[in-house]
């Protein structure tokens, strides 16, 4: 319970009002249903004619105030009602004053739990917006680590456990100690041996129930595992639908996706198995246990010495049954919240991932890129220690065009990745108009620098709000004209609705050409000083690359640029080329120079060439 109270301490801290007015709601819920229960005892005495006392009143301002002057004045005025309506108009009085009480008492419990329900809901959307915002913090390498699937199974299925086992268990913490320590406060003054006895017992249903929840929380883990299995293999099936229709591999997809829900299934049996043994355990234990009592009660209500006449034994009996639901309850609870702390585990590896691009903290104010930006002996290195940049030493000038060229993997997607800083250098340092990058605001670098990559990363929404994406405020205006720099405004307009035209998810209502020219008007809306272009056109076809090709052209003029490139054909007018190889900058110069050079490049056109 102790991860539990630490979990209610970072997240409920927001809602102390709500958990206020439900516990004292519940306090008034548990005192109207003692009291319609006391109403028993006198409507027993009255059935069977077993109370022939004389009771005197006792003047409420008397001095004397104790439970026994209230019971006794109570008594009173029952006999007082018998003498003068009898029996039977007594008993209907009495039953409409139970109703009474009855209804007061649902009336609090439903304010209990509609009070706790802004608590609830209020939790699990700040729960599910902390990892949307921590997943927008964190860099890239991050999620070269994680599965997309696994993290939507986090942001949905285990969220969505925290709310099922652990806010709704909230209601049941709250509530049942309450009526639990009003009820043993009745039985006890009620009648103290009865409850000693009572709690003699107690501890022997507590622990058969503490044997079976043991190991909930181990086996809800591997049923979450298995979860996100199952929605990576959905979602990779969803994102290579075309490869497994080309390669006939239905058939073989089907077979991996029944595998891992068969894992799923047998993992949720078990949790399933645990959790619905936890009814018929405490119904069997409650029965036991007031078996027990009513056996020990029973011996001495027949003994010479009673404590207590029969009416109040069964009025005893009530109340203890009455204890039987909140401990009941309190048990379910003590299921219900392992599960959902074995989510909780889960969703905190997002929100307690170390984010190794901090933030300066005393930045230095970034103006406009003035002169230029400098790779000072880079290496750089992922986790696994293995090398993919190695002493770089690169100079771009502002305004000048500069190519990346090299064999796939030689580092050239990783180089221009720690200009905006997705990743930070492991040794050397990148500046910018001579100061460290790592001294500037992360959001003031990257309002420096515009991209267009390989794959067009687009939304599932307007082509206009792909285009102003990233600019607050962008009038229709300056969309039309970025959209007529990057040759796009003509396809646009052919569209059936125009800006407003819905693309699809990731833009698949359009061409590959189509799309890259919507990230490239996106690009030029921005505006920026800095462009990175990533093999902007290695995927289009002559038509749709030539097209590009121009909006490129008219894109990078006065701009600095850091153009990667297959084509060579494309970067044939760049300033400075630069040859990577292994990580290593193995050539440099302008087209001519490398091809006179006969070396790598010159290699690398002619087969090109071929």
């Amino acid at each position: 319970m102790k991860e539990f109270w630490q979990l209610m301490k970072r997240f409920v801290a927001p809602y102390k009002k709500y958990l206020g007015g439900a516990i004292l709601l519940n306090v008034f819920s548990a005192i109207f249903n003692i009291f319609s229960f006391t109403l028993i005892i006198p409507i027993l005495q009255i059935l069977f004619k077993m109370d022939t006392r004389t009771y005197e009143f006792i003047p409420w301002n008397s001095g004397d105030l104790s439970a026994e002057t209230v019971k006794n004045n109570l008594y009173y005025y029952v006999t007082l009602m018998i003498d003068k309506y009898g029996g039977s108009v007594t008993l209907l009085l009495l039953g409409i004053f139970l109703g009474v009480m009855t209804a007061l008492k649902t009336s609090c419990y439903f304010g209990s739990s509609a009070v706790m329900i802004p608590l609830r809901t209020g939790v699990v959307r700040d729960i599910r917006i902390m990892v949307y915002r921590k997943m927008m913090s964190l860099p890239l390498g991050f999620f070269s680590q994680e599965r997309k699937g696994d993290i939507i199974a986090r942001m949905s299925g285990d969220v969505g456990e925290i709310e099922n086992s652990i806010t709704s268990s909230l209601d049941m913490l709250i509530k049942n100690p309450i009526l639990i320590i009003f009820y043993f406060g009745t039985l006890i003054y009620t009648s103290w041996q009865l409850t000693l006895f009572t709690l003699l017992v107690v501890p022997v249903m507590a622990w058969g129930m503490g044997a079976v929840g043991k190991k909930l929380k181990r086996q809800s883990l591997e049923a979450q595992g298995k979860w996100s299995d199952t929605m990576s293999q959905l979602e990779e099936t969803l994102g290579g639908l075309r490869i497994i229709k080309a390669f006939i591999a239905e058939d073989k997809m089907v077979g991996r996706f029944t595998k891992v829900s068969n894992e799923l299934r047998k993992a949720s049996s078990k949790v399933a198995t645990r959790q619905s043994l936890a009814h018929p355990l405490s119904e069997f234990l409650g029965t036991v246990m007031i078996m027990i009592v009513l056996w020990f009660g029973g011996t001495l209500i027949l003994s010479d010495s009673a404590p207590i006449d029969a009416p109040t034994f069964i009025f005893y009996m009530v109340i203890l049954y009455s204890v039987l639901n909140p401990l009941k309850e309190f048990a379910k609870a003590g299921y219900n919240i392992p599960k959902g702390l074995a989510s909780m585990e889960r969703v905190d590896k997002i929100l307690k991932a170390e984010n190794n691009i901090r933030e300066p903290e005393h930045p230095v104010e970034l103006g406009d890129f003035r002169d230029r930006i400098e790779f000072h002996d880079v290496c750089f290195s992922y986790e696994d220690g293995k090398p993919i940049l190695k002493h770089i030493n690169l100079t771009i000038p502002k305004g000048k065009t500069i190519a990346l060229v090299g064999q796939s993997g030689s580092g050239k997607s990783t180089l221009v990745d720690l200009i905006p800083r997705y990743h930070d250098v492991t040794s050397g340092k990148i500046t910018l108009d001579g100061t460290d990058i790592k001294d500037f605001r992360i959001h003031d670098l990257r309002s420096l620098i515009g991209n267009v990559n390989q794959e067009a990363i687009l939304f599932n929404d307007t082509i206009f709000n792909n285009i102003a994406f990233g600019v607050e405020g962008a009038t229709m205006e300056q969309v039309v004209a970025a959209a007529r720099i990057a040759n796009a405004h003509d396809f646009i307009m052919e569209k059936e609705n125009g800006y407003d035209t819905n693309i699809g998810d990731r833009g698949g209502k359009l061409s590959g050409g189509q799309r890259q020219r919507i990230s490239i008007a996106r690009a030029i809306l921005k505006n920026p000083p800095i462009l990175i272009l990533d093999e902007a056109t290695s995927a289009l076809d002559t038509e749709s690359e030539r097209l590009v090709q121009e909006a490129l052209d008219r894109l990078t003029t006065s701009r600095t640029t850091i153009a990667i490139a297959h084509r060579l054909s494309t970067i044939k007018n760049a300033d400075e080329i630069c040859v990577l190889h292994e990580g290593e900058i193995v050539e440099r110069g302008r087209h001519e120079e490398l091809i006179a050079r006969n070396g790598y490049y010159k290699k690398l056109n002619d087969m090109q060439a071929l």
